[in-house]
């Protein structure tokens, strides 16, 4: 098994995880790659849409399937933007439009914990009884205005106090060393090799 298909359109997504499987020797391709189409997210947590998507992308291209849900979940809002990070203030994809609304929502709260959940799944086959799924946590806070230009999403306004930065001021591989999709995948990747 040295190619899978990952489950997502996101371009910021596509380049982390192509990052991030290089050290593991395999071939992950984007299912744009084979005219897959996005999957409506009906689920309404993070697991049950990593599953959709990875069984969308695994029946369509007959290849294992590695699917991702991730987003934002912030204390002071009572878990928002969580599983709707993506489209959280309506068109899917608009970063900087996701995140101004947060800031907006957060304007006058002194309490700005949050964290990025990241819920990965693989899945062999469409219809793997078994899919593994490994969750990873990115703890940090809400800061009060967007800094840096590196990453993609919430990456400007995530505050990571052990860096004393904005997850879009890290380099690449201390941001991948760290966040939520990293420390998923380092699990997925054990679990993995474990069970082939």
């Amino acid at each position: 098994m040295n190619k899978i298909v990952l489950a997502t359109g996101n371009k910021g997504k596509v380049a982390e995880f192509s990052y991030l499987f290089n050290q593991y020797n395999i071939e992950v391709k984007p299912q744009s790659e084979f005219d897959v189409p996005d999957v409506p997210e009906t689920g309404t947590t993070f697991v049950e849409n990593a599953i959709i998507k990875a069984r969308h992308a695994s029946k369509l291209t007959g290849l294992p399937a590695i699917a991702d849900d991730s987003g934002l979940v912030v204390t002071a809002l009572k878990g928002e933007p969580g599983i709707y990070s993506a489209r959280y203030a309506g068109e899917h994809g608009n970063d900087k439009a996701n995140y101004e609304k947060l800031l907006k929502n957060l304007k006058d709260v002194d309490q700005r914990s949050a964290k990025f959940v990241c819920t990965l799944v693989f899945m062999l086959h469409a219809d793997d009884p078994t899919p593994i799924i490994c969750e990873g946590e990115w703890v940090g806070e809400i800061n009060h205005k967007p800094v840096g230009l590196d990453g993609f999403g919430y990456d400007p306004v995530f505050y990571v106090p052990s860096e004393n930065k904005t997850a879009a001021q890290l380099e690449k591989s201390v941001k991948n060393s760290i966040s939520h999709r990293g420390k998923a995948l380092s699990l997925l990747m054990q679990k993995i090799q474990q069970s082939i």
